[in-house]
């Protein structure tokens, strides 16, 4: 009992100095907590969503099973025989065909895209009874004809759409028009998706290319009936020609999707979370490291008058127990109050959460109190070990700790051994010769790194400060010194206090690396390879309408078609390979200029002939004019010729294998061929920008897919990468705030710590704005270390990954020295920002109360 009273006085004496590791825990638990509340809000969205749209029993096409999905863009659908087959089965009240296609979209007039921008998908389909469970029509009535149409209201509030607004649906089997006559509103919260309803003929018609058929059969039970006995029911009726599913497993498959996607957001977010609460164990073991010191003699004076050292352990302990339970409890309430933002930002960006399906699980808050104790205690631990160390005899020295000017040498050699095996296995990861080797060894090499650099900080502050000092600080003469000297004083305060920060630059720069790298190595592979003057691609196949038009396009010498076809290849020694095959037009020889290791890739394009790449033919012992047999998905099984192999050494196309689009249309029926991938043009001499203006123009109809020249490519690949490395910055930046708030209390607590030094300089004539300059410029040397070990640690990083990019075609090197000079520039701003409130604190103290300080 004594002790916990202790501990509680203890922490309530200092709670102002226990406020920034209560805040640092707070945005880690709250981070934690916060994307666990998101992610379960958005699969409870989901889940109620494919509950509500999800019959009974569902009659499915098999294609999802066997090997006959078709590649045409068309749903895969079954006879109306089966309708009525179903509607004739035991326990069966009532079954209906529905038709849906996410392969559409839907413009206006003015051919903009209806759809949403966060990609979730444009659904078209017919209105059916099993509608009415998850929607109702709030304007006009269902669609009755080939020229009507209703719409979500969702989507008809965001693109400002009303009753007798003409749209245009463009799918595979072409374009037609249909003019809104209702508006339906979701009754669960539809997260995104734009949704448009047409009469069942017309839908079969336009979206299946033929009447008589549906993509799935709805089917509800008669009373008294299970789902699992009508299902079984049903099997037996089709003889199991079909996949039948009852609500609770079609919902499951619908959730599977969704679900591994949510795991892809939840994880990486977790993973920064993690990244926050590693920077905030520094913060944490700097605070309690201080304090401790700080109360040596009070620590002595227990010691002496019989507290054991079990007793002053647990009494840090217990205060880290505290520290750790009230930063948690605010994290989780911060947490929930940060989901609620994701989910208003999510809804600025067009994916629509509803706070009524706000679900905070009982496991969550849980979590984030067991993790936020957990690691705080953890943290403190070897504070706490410290202090029952502290002998009795501490009581008749002063209080504090002499300066700690070197690091302990079992550490030192700890750290530069565990650093040394990291550099090695980057080393190893950079002359790997397969990247899928490389980058566990490269995974691997991080962590030592990271680890041996955060442990041997300490000896590494000594000669990184006084090169920085240098530099920076002898121009401030007699202030500039004893700055220096402050941040020398205690050599592991000042490592730990940098590892905070470098831990996130340290991310940043080896991100920026990788990203620069490969935005470089695409637009050099794109200015060597790349002879097309234009690329059409889009989120979709294109549609033939679509082709036809830039095919007609006025001043293009040729355009090219580009075809992903499905296709099992049997190499001569009888092994097996799925990874399909490329059709294309002969032009994609010149669109993409590939070199070859053997043969013509010209000849590829002949009859019954066909390329590989140098890894396929190096793994299978393939050489020109060796035969392959290629099993097309859907049709038949070709014997095709080997004409050339092509350099795998590529980022673009890496291992593809071609033939021609005549070739391909010998073993495939017509309506298993698929739209284009992607398509390329070449202009007439001469007619470059007047082709350019032409096709854009020619495509305008279609805004599904982009027009693109070269430098438009390159430019927005450029952006692309620029936004998610903005995102992951973004992410990276709440591992920096803590880092920030490091410095911060590091700063306080040291001034706290040298109060009766302070006084005394001031007594001899340092003046106030001397005195705050010399605490900032300390805190400026400390970010700068960190910024300095963490920025060189992280180009390390994006150098080694960038060999192993290398394997796969992306060769170019680049360090982005604008970005790293920009956070070294920056990081000496965050460490002037870090120190106003303690410089401001130590300016403002009373000369004669400092000397009188025990």
């Amino acid at each position: 009992m004594t002790v916990l009273k202790t501990s509680m006085r203890n922490f309530f004496a200092h709670k102002g100095r226990m406020a920034l590791s209560a805040v640092a825990v707070l945005l880690s638990v709250a981070f934690v907590c916060g994307t666990l509340v998101f992610t379960d809000t958005m699969n409870t969205t989901f889940d109620k969503l494919f509950a509500a749209t999800s019959s009974d029993v569902t009659v499915l096409p098999k294609a999802a099973k066997s090997d006959d999905t078709p590649q045409n863009g068309k749903p895969e659908s079954v006879p109306a025989s089966v309708l009525a087959l179903t509607q004739r089965t035991d326990g069966v009240k009532s079954a209906e065909g529905a038709v849906s296609s996410m392969n559409v979209t839907v413009v206006n007039s003015h051919n903009k895209n209806m759809g949403s921008t966060t990609g979730a998908p444009t659904i078209a389909g017919n209105w059916t009874r099993n509608d009415l469970r998850s929607t109702e029509i709030t304007s006009g009535r269902a669609p009755r004809g080939p020229t009507e149409v209703m719409v979500d209201v969702d989507t008809a509030d965001k693109h400002h759409l009303k009753m007798g607004d003409e749209l245009r649906t463009i799918a595979v089997t072409g374009d037609f028009k249909a003019r809104i006559v209702g508006i339906a509103t979701f009754k669960v919260t539809n997260p995104g998706a734009a949704v448009v309803w047409f009469d069942t003929a017309t839908a079969q018609r336009e979206l299946l290319g033929s009447t008589g058929r549906f993509t799935q059969i709805n089917v509800t039970a008669a009373p008294g009936v299970s789902d699992a006995h009508l299902k079984q029911n049903v099997s037996t009726a089709l003889h199991g020609s079909y996949k039948i599913q009852t609500q609770k497993e079609n919902a499951d498959e619908n959730r599977k999707g969704v679900g591994q996607f949510m795991n892809v957001i939840k994880y990486a977010m977790l993973g920064f979370a993690g990244i926050a609460f590693l920077v905030g164990i520094f913060l944490i073991i700097n605070t309690f490291s201080m304090l401790v010191a700080q109360r040596t003699r009070e620590i002595g004076l227990m010691r002496a008058i019989g507290s054991s050292r079990k007793q002053v352990n647990r009494s840090v302990l217990v205060e880290a127990l505290l520290l750790g339970f009230v930063g948690s409890v605010l994290g989780v309430a911060a947490g929930v109050g940060l989901a609620v933002g994701l989910m208003k930002l999510m809804a600025s960006m067009g994916m629509d959460l509803s706070t009524r399906d706000l679900t905070v699980k009982a496991a969550t808050p849980v979590i984030g109190m067991i993790l936020g104790v957990v690691v705080t205690v953890l943290a403190a631990y070897l504070p706490a070990r410290r202090a029952g160390k502290v002998s009795p005899m501490a009581a008749l020295r002063d209080a504090g700790t002499p300066a700690d000017g070197k690091a302990g040498l079992v550490r030192g050699l700890i750290g530069l051994a565990l650093t040394g095996a990291g550099a090695f296995a980057l080393y190893t990861a950079a002359t790997a010769h397969k990247a899928s080797d490389g980058s566990l060894v490269l995974g691997a090499g991080i962590v030592l790194t990271l680890i041996g650099f955060v442990i041997v900080g300490p000896l590494l502050a000594g000669g990184v400060v006084r090169v920085i000092s240098a530099v920076l600080l002898r121009m401030f003469g007699p202030v500039g010194r004893l700055a220096e000297r402050n941040a020398l004083r205690n050599p592991r305060r000042t490592g730990a206090t940098g590892a905070a920060l470098m831990i996130g630059l340290a991310l940043v720069a080896c991100l920026s690396v990788v990203g620069s790298s490969m935005v470089a190595s695409a637009t050099d592979e794109l200015d060597k390879s790349v002879g097309a003057d234009f690329i059409v691609q889009g989120q979709q196949r294109i549609v033939p309408q679509a082709e036809q038009a830039m095919e007609t396009s006025p001043g293009l010498e040729h355009v090219t078609r580009y075809k992903d076809i499905e296709a099992k290849t049997t190499s001569p020694d009888g092994q097996v390979d799925d990874s399909g095959i490329t059709a294309a037009d002969p032009s994609y020889a010149q669109d993409l200029r590939r070199k070859t290791t053997a043969g013509d890739l010209a000849a590829a394009y002949g009859t019954n002939a066909m390329s590989v790449g140098s890894k396929y033919a190096k793994k299978h012992g393939v050489r020109v004019g060796d035969t392959l047999t290629v099993a097309f998905k859907g049709g038949a099984t070709a014997k095709l010729k080997v004409a050339a192999i092509t350099d795998d050494d590529v980022a673009i196309d890496h291992e593809v294998r071609y033939t021609s689009i005549e070739t391909m249309k010998k073993y495939l029926p017509a309506n298993r061929i698929p739209p284009n991938e992607i398509m390329f043009a070449k202009a007439k001499p001469g007619q470059e920008k007047q082709a350019y203006a032409a096709l854009k123009k020619a495509m305008e109809p279609y805004p599904q897919y982009q027009v693109r020249d070269q430098t438009d490519y390159k430019q927005e690949l450029k952006d692309q990468v620029g936004q998610l490395l903005n995102m992951v910055y973004g992410l990276l930046g709440l591992a920096i705030v803590v880092a920030i708030l490091g410095v911060v209390n590091t700063l306080a607590l040291s001034v706290v710590e040298r109060t009766r030094e302070i006084g005394l300089m001031r007594a001899i004539g340092l003046s106030r704005r001397q005195l705050r300059r010399m605490i900032r410029l300390e805190s400026v040397v400390i970010a700068l270390f960190g910024a300095l070990l963490g920025l060189g640690l992280g180009m390390s990083w994006g150098a080694t990954a960038q060999k192993l990019l290398a394997l796969e075609g992306l060769k170019v090197l680049e360090i982005p020295w604008p970005t790293i000079i920009g956070v070294f520039i920056g990081s000496a701003f965050v460490g002037l920002f870090a120190a106003l409130i303690p410089a401001f604190r130590a300016g403002r103290m009373n000369v004669l109360n400092a000397i009188a300080t025990d």
